[in-house]
């Protein structure tokens, strides 16, 4: 195994030995792998324990599937989303842990299986669920939500230039008949996709509505709120995120305990938050981790101790 993760096929870890050195991992610690996909880290955090236990939380039927091949006494797997984090732990009696660990990008096997629908390289259902069972499609987001909620959508989670027109380009093609493939999408739209940048282009529209497919956003808030209930004082928080929306709001978070607006004090003019940040700029996969793994290419890593 090199440096740079498990080169399964199900999942390359990005920049694997930068988020085990952060957690600072003990034998005897508790820790939690809130995003399990293939389980490229969690395998590795697992070796590192000995009477400590990890807690991985997935919400694929296939990342539990890979679970299976990583039981043992120190490893519990939670098939649920993030999102309820704190309630989960406290039922496992899990609670307070020694570290955090979130890996918010999709997992390569996610991307590369065409009938899930996340990846542009294939056709496929408009699907994009992360959670199979989830109630909301990538279609039904297409063909139902009103023009004006998709021009938001495209504009602020894939910050897409011409929105507004990709929005009216969507509704005049949904009219016809219901989009049901990625085929049907990209052909649709292809009348207001820059020519010569049409694969940018094509991936900015398919973040913008796997993210709302998937409440993403509203997911890692929640996420991150919590992780200040589990974590114990100088328990470490590590994120790693793909693109400026995530890593604004962990950015956010880690300096000002908020997502929006200034710091708050408390009388004395302490600053009132929950973490300290490790490093002030985010850590970067270096060169040769990028020429093995394109995934690396965009991920920013930030370490935060528990006040």
């Amino acid at each position: 195994m090199s440096e740079y993760g498990n080169d399964s096929a199900y999942h390359r870890p990005v920049m694997l030995a930068q988020c085990l050195a952060a957690l600072d991992l003990q034998p005897d610690g508790r820790y939690v792998d809130v995003t399990f996909g293939g389980g490229g880290h969690s395998s590795r955090i697992l070796e590192k324990l000995t009477t400590g236990h990890l807690y991985s939380f997935d919400q694929d039927a296939d990342a539990e599937a890979e679970a299976h091949k990583l039981a043992r006494p120190q490893f519990t797997f939670v098939k649920a989303n993030f999102r309820n984090l704190a309630v989960d732990l406290q039922q496992l009696n899990a609670v307070p842990v020694d570290g955090l660990l979130a890996d918010l990008g999709v997992s390569s096997h996610q991307f590369d299986t065409p009938e899930r629908g996340f990846s542009t390289r294939f056709d496929g259902p408009l699907d994009m669920r992360m959670d199979p069972d989830g109630p909301l499609t990538a279609a039904d987001i297409l063909n139902d939500y009103r023009e004006a909620d998709l021009h938001r959508i495209f504009g602020m989670y894939g910050e897409v230039t011409n929105a507004r027109t990709l929005a009216n380009t969507v509704g005049a093609a949904r009219r016809g008949h219901r989009l049901a493939t990625i085929a049907e999408l990209k052909l649709a739209i292809q009348p207001c996709t820059p020519r010569g940048k049409e694969n940018k282009y094509l991936a900015q529209v398919f973040q913008a509505l796997r993210i709302e497919v998937n409440q993403e956003m509203q997911a890692l808030q929640e996420m991150l709120l919590q992780s200040a209930e589990v974590l114990r004082p100088g328990g470490r928080l590590v994120v790693l995120s793909y693109h400026s929306l995530e890593d604004r709001l962990v950015k956010n978070f880690i300096g000002k305990g908020k997502f929006f607006g200034a710091v708050e004090k408390d009388f004395f003019g302490n600053e009132s938050k929950p973490f300290e940040a490790v490093n002030r700029k985010p850590e970067e996969a270096d060169a040769a981790e990028v020429a093995l793994n394109g995934r690396a290419r965009s991920a920013k890593l930030r370490v935060a101790v528990r006040n």
